[in-house]
């Protein structure tokens, strides 16, 4: 069964992570991992433009290394940056060190200062969240992940049951990668155009806690 939201026992394990925003405001943050796409995010790109709406991008270092003008476009306009590590590492999987080190390695394709950051997978152990909040890293989960990458689940299904969990403060994930494309391009302008009606904005995660 697909997890769309993460149980709040597990929540409770990194109190430290930042899974929600303000839940007394209509505002949400869409959140996009494992870009840049040289296709994919400008279309997303596009999107958000089209309701003034402003994301945080959580970027693969291998990634943002090939497409240097994505990421200065997604400044440019406005959004936010985080680092998703270089080689998109399983936190359960990776020793501390090499860890590390990946993570340094994405944060080297980032401007100065850009210091949110998202496990792969939402995987990381409590010695690696440790050390990177040490670093200055603030670690950002989410409160709704869309499965825009499962195939096997149809479009509307997942548009219904992303519309059912959004909720003020929420911090919504998609992806601009190649896998997701199809599902993306199929719920996205459909999900953007009902936050607008509902009178939700979309704003970059905070720069202070």
């Amino acid at each position: 069964m697909p997890v769309f939201r993460v149980p709040s026992w597990i929540q409770l394990l990194f109190p430290q992570s930042y899974w929600r925003g303000d839940a007394k405001s209509k505002i949400v943050h869409l959140t996009f991992d494992d870009g840049p796409h040289s296709s994919v995010t400008p279309w997303v790109l596009q999107q958000l433009d089209a309701f003034d709406f402003k994301a945080h991008f959580f970027v693969v270092g291998q990634n943002a290394e090939k497409h240097p003008e994505l990421i200065a476009r997604i400044l440019e306009l406005g959004h936010g940056l985080g680092n998703h590590t270089h080689t998109h590492r399983n936190g359960w999987k990776t020793a501390l060190s090499p860890y590390l080190e990946d993570v340094r390695q994405c944060q080297a394709q980032l401007p100065q200062g850009k210091l949110w950051f998202r496990p792969p997978y939402g995987k990381i152990r409590p010695a690696q969240s440790r050390q990177l909040r040490a670093k200055g890293y603030r670690i950002a989960m989410w409160d709704v992940l869309s499965m825009d990458f499962d195939p096997s689940r149809s479009s509307q299904q997942l548009l219904q049951k992303l519309k059912s969990l959004t909720r003020p403060g929420s911090v919504i994930v998609f992806h601009d990668s190649l896998k997701a494309e199809p599902q993306l391009k199929a719920i996205l302008p459909s999900y953007l155009q009902w936050l607008a009606a509902c009178g939700y904005q979309s704003r970059p995660l905070p720069s202070e806690p």
